[in-house]
């Protein structure tokens, strides 16, 4: 398990650095975040001993279970999955950055667990960009409004966008919803709201993470190949 694990991302950080280098970017700017959903704690052990540094978690419950396990191994987590409101309290215990609020109610609950443990918690503000109804999310219409809703909290500080885009088999005919992230981005940066960065872009999935690179992606959520066929 450990060989094939490092094999595969071996071939990802070389598709990243070919990628990056293509398009004029710093490979070293483009963090790998290592989706482990469903996979035993033995496989991130593993991914971390191949030089993963940035775990990937669905769920609150499974990544509890592997968080406790793990707490000898030096990774950052990462909750890249829909998150409750009665789940915060946990969540804010163990992520270093949360991929997904959309909503004023979830980043006031993050900011009350936060502040009781002293921490400031790093977000993503997650852009459902193709306004799909089955998939989280803020309307892009309504993101800098949010955006500027969340930066009058203090203890939750806003990092930058998220989306998960429509899926196609053809990673190209996805690139234009990758775009319309950065566009967004730019946007938001520009208007200058106090007390937020606009530093990342979590976009691209281990079918599309390449095309998500090109239009430009600081963190990109890859799962199936490192970690291989989830069972």
């Amino acid at each position: 398990m450990t060989d094939a694990i490092a094999s595969r991302l071996e071939d990802v950080r070389r598709r990243i650095q070919r990628v990056a280098e293509a398009c004029g970017r710093r490979p070293s700017d483009i963090r790998l975040v290592a989706v482990s959903k469903t996979c035993p704690a033995d496989s991130i052990r593993a991914a971390a001993a191949a030089g993963v540094t940035d775990i990937g978690e669905n769920y609150i419950q499974e990544a509890r279970e592997k968080y406790g396990a793990l707490t000898d191994v030096p990774v950052k987590w990462h909750f890249i999955g829909h998150l409750q409101t009665n789940k915060a309290k946990y969540a804010v215990r163990m992520f270093d950055l949360i991929h997904t609020v959309d909503s004023i109610h979830l980043a006031a609950e993050l900011d009350r667990c936060a502040r009781r443990l002293d921490k400031v918690q790093a977000v993503l503000i997650q852009v459902n960009i193709a306004g799909e109804k089955t998939k989280s999310g803020i309307a892009p219409e309504e993101a800098l409004a949010l955006v500027r809703e969340v930066a009058s909290l203090e203890s939750v500080r806003v990092q930058g966008l998220m989306t998960m885009p429509p899926y196609f088999n053809e990673p190209e005919t996805v690139r234009p919803f990758f775009a319309a992230l950065r566009r967004l981005r730019d946007e938001i940066r520009a208007e200058g709201p106090p007390n937020i960065g606009m530093e990342h872009l979590s976009m691209g999935m281990t079918g599309d993470f390449e095309a998500a690179i090109a239009e430009g992606a600081t963190l990109v959520r890859i799962g199936t190949a490192i970690f291989g066929e989830r069972l």
